[in-house]
Protein backbone atom coordinates (compact mmCIF):
# COMPACT_ATOMS: atom_id res chain seq x y z
CA UNK A 1 0.00 0.00 0.00
CA UNK A 2 0.89 3.55 -1.02
CA UNK A 3 -0.39 6.85 0.65
CA UNK A 4 0.17 10.23 -0.54
CA UNK A 5 -1.00 12.89 0.99
CA UNK A 6 -1.40 16.65 0.21
CA UNK A 7 -3.42 19.67 1.06
CA UNK A 8 -0.90 21.36 4.42
CA UNK A 9 0.19 25.07 4.10
CA UNK A 10 0.48 27.58 5.99
CA UNK A 11 -2.72 29.37 7.67
CA UNK A 12 -4.08 31.49 10.46
CA UNK A 13 -5.73 30.63 13.51
CA UNK A 14 -9.50 29.85 13.07
CA UNK A 15 -9.14 29.07 9.54
CA UNK A 16 -9.34 25.61 7.77
CA UNK A 17 -7.57 23.27 5.52
CA UNK A 18 -8.41 20.09 4.05
CA UNK A 19 -5.76 17.35 3.86
CA UNK A 20 -6.20 14.13 1.51
CA UNK A 21 -4.76 10.92 1.10
CA UNK A 22 -4.88 9.45 -1.85
CA UNK A 23 -4.47 5.22 -1.46
CA UNK A 24 -3.01 2.35 -4.22
CA UNK A 25 -2.77 -1.10 -3.45
CA UNK A 26 -4.79 -3.19 -1.59
CA UNK A 27 -7.03 -1.67 1.07
CA UNK A 28 -8.62 -4.54 2.95
CA UNK A 29 -12.16 -4.09 4.70
CA UNK A 30 -10.65 -4.16 7.65
CA UNK A 31 -8.25 -1.67 7.95
CA UNK A 32 -8.04 1.62 9.33
CA UNK A 33 -7.25 4.46 7.43
CA UNK A 34 -5.53 7.05 10.12
CA UNK A 35 -4.52 10.66 9.81
CA UNK A 36 -1.67 10.46 12.50
CA UNK A 37 0.40 14.10 13.41
CA UNK A 38 3.95 14.62 15.25
CA UNK A 39 4.97 18.31 16.43
CA UNK A 40 8.62 19.09 16.71
CA UNK A 41 9.72 17.63 20.37
CA UNK A 42 6.43 15.75 20.58
CA UNK A 43 5.32 11.94 20.42
CA UNK A 44 3.05 11.00 17.78
CA UNK A 45 -0.21 11.66 18.26
CA UNK A 46 -3.52 9.64 16.74
CA UNK A 47 -5.07 12.76 15.24
CA UNK A 48 -8.80 10.25 13.32
CA UNK A 49 -8.81 7.38 11.90
CA UNK A 50 -12.14 5.74 10.16
CA UNK A 51 -12.88 1.88 9.04
CA UNK A 52 -12.35 1.63 5.61
CA UNK A 53 -15.37 -1.26 5.86
CA UNK A 54 -18.32 1.16 7.75
CA UNK A 55 -16.61 4.20 8.05
CA UNK A 56 -16.67 4.31 11.86
CA UNK A 57 -14.46 7.22 13.33
CA UNK A 58 -12.54 8.00 15.84
CA UNK A 59 -10.83 11.39 17.08
CA UNK A 60 -7.84 12.59 19.40
CA UNK A 61 -9.26 14.53 22.62
CA UNK A 62 -7.70 17.67 21.25
CA UNK A 63 -9.24 17.82 17.63
CA UNK A 64 -12.94 16.41 18.65
CA UNK A 65 -15.43 18.66 17.42
CA UNK A 66 -13.04 20.61 14.92
CA UNK A 67 -11.76 17.86 12.87
CA UNK A 68 -13.49 15.61 10.53
CA UNK A 69 -12.05 12.59 8.79
CA UNK A 70 -13.85 11.24 5.81
CA UNK A 71 -13.74 8.32 2.52
CA UNK A 72 -14.06 8.44 -0.53
CA UNK A 73 -13.88 4.45 -0.78
CA UNK A 74 -14.19 4.80 -5.08
CA UNK A 75 -11.31 7.17 -5.67
CA UNK A 76 -9.52 5.53 -2.49
CA UNK A 77 -8.89 8.63 -0.93
CA UNK A 78 -9.22 10.01 3.03
CA UNK A 79 -9.86 13.18 3.84
CA UNK A 80 -8.95 15.59 7.02
CA UNK A 81 -11.25 18.46 7.10
CA UNK A 82 -9.47 20.52 9.84
CA UNK A 83 -11.53 23.72 11.00
CA UNK A 84 -10.77 26.19 13.50
CA UNK A 85 -7.32 25.43 13.52
CA UNK A 86 -5.20 26.29 16.77
CA UNK A 87 -1.04 27.03 16.78
CA UNK A 88 -0.92 23.97 19.14
CA UNK A 89 -1.95 21.80 15.61
CA UNK A 90 1.21 22.94 14.36
CA UNK A 91 2.90 19.72 13.12
CA UNK A 92 3.64 17.21 10.68
CA UNK A 93 0.48 15.44 9.46
CA UNK A 94 0.90 11.59 7.67
CA UNK A 95 -2.08 9.56 6.33
CA UNK A 96 -1.17 5.44 7.54
CA UNK A 97 -3.05 2.19 7.46
CA UNK A 98 -3.55 0.58 11.03
CA UNK A 99 -4.97 -2.63 11.93
CA UNK A 100 -6.67 -0.85 15.09
CA UNK A 101 -7.01 3.19 15.68
CA UNK A 102 -3.91 3.82 17.16
CA UNK A 103 0.05 5.02 16.25
CA UNK A 104 1.23 1.39 17.76
CA UNK A 105 -1.04 -0.86 15.08
CA UNK A 106 -0.26 1.41 12.27
CA UNK A 107 1.50 -0.96 9.30
CA UNK A 108 1.77 1.15 6.15
CA UNK A 109 3.05 4.87 6.58
CA UNK A 110 3.08 7.55 3.70
CA UNK A 111 5.03 10.84 3.64
CA UNK A 112 4.03 13.84 5.94
CA UNK A 113 2.74 16.98 4.80
CA UNK A 114 3.37 19.98 7.16
CA UNK A 115 0.48 22.03 8.79
CA UNK A 116 1.85 25.36 10.02
CA UNK A 117 -0.72 27.58 12.23
CA UNK A 118 0.31 31.26 12.94
CA UNK A 119 -1.09 32.92 15.96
Amino acid sequence: VQLQASGGGLVQAGDSLRLACAASGRIFSSHVMQWIRQAPGKERELVAAIRWNGGRTYYGDSVKGRFTISRDAAEKTVYLQMNTLKPEDTAVYSCAVGTSPGVSDTIYWGQGTQVTVSS
